[in-house]
């Protein structure tokens, strides 16, 4: 695939994250949040959302029923952990063949000022043609990350004060076909081991 030797070059941002993540609790709570809190037996991520396609199509969480999803947060200027994890759904889904056809892989991004619908077209292709990207205002954004318990923050960059990146959670959440919560994998699991456990799933 187009992307896939991105993943080489990541190698040394990941160990580096995996530090921070294993030395600062805060750290690890923001990009890996505690998503299998639960009440009443079911976990409290997802909800309803409405946003804007990599087409231009104003799209709700319903258009979405019937099927999995794979639900990703990140967005299309990220230069590692992104990446990382869309060449990791891209690959479990390649693995699982004719049951990929089960799962929509979905990115939300959570860089509205400069992710418009055109240029989530162009990321978004370099990965799976299958993936969906999305974007929306600022507050369709702020209400979709909330729902999916997803910390995200601008980043500004002291070297260039006109340019920022953005801090968020790192998680791939898997969601039935009613919309409902049910496990989740980070950037760094096997993509063997993924498509292992989707496929136990489906």
């Amino acid at each position: 695939m187009a992307a896939r030797p991105i993943v080489i070059g990541i190698a040394g941002a990941a160990l580096g994250l995996a530090a921070a993540v294993a030395l600062l609790p805060q750290v690890r709570e923001r990009l890996f949040p505690s998503v299998e809190r639960q009440v009443s037996g079911k976990a409290l991520v997802g909800g309803a959302f409405m946003l804007t396609d990599n087409t231009g199509k104003r799209v709700t969480d319903q258009d979405f029923r019937g099927k999995y999803m794979l639900v990703f947060f990140g967005y299309t200027s990220c230069p590692d952990i992104c990446p990382a994890g869309l060449q990791l759904m891209a690959g479990a889904l390649e693995k699982l063949g004719p049951k990929a056809a089960h799962i929509t892989p979905i990115f939300i991004s959570v860089d509205p000022e400069r992710d418009t619908p055109e240029k989530l077209a162009a990321y978004v292709k370099n990965f799976d043609p299958r993936l969906v990207g999305l974007t929306g205002t600022p507050e369709e954004i702020a209400a979709v990350a909330k729902a999916y318990k997803v910390y995200y923050a601008k980043a500004p960059n002291k070297e260039r004060p006109d340019d920022y990146t953005m801090d968020h959670t790192s998680i791939i959440y898997v969601m039935d076909p009613k919309g409902e919560f049910v496990t989740h994998f980070t950037p760094a699991t096997n993509v063997d081991e993924m498509a292992a456990k989707l496929d136990k799933i489906l």
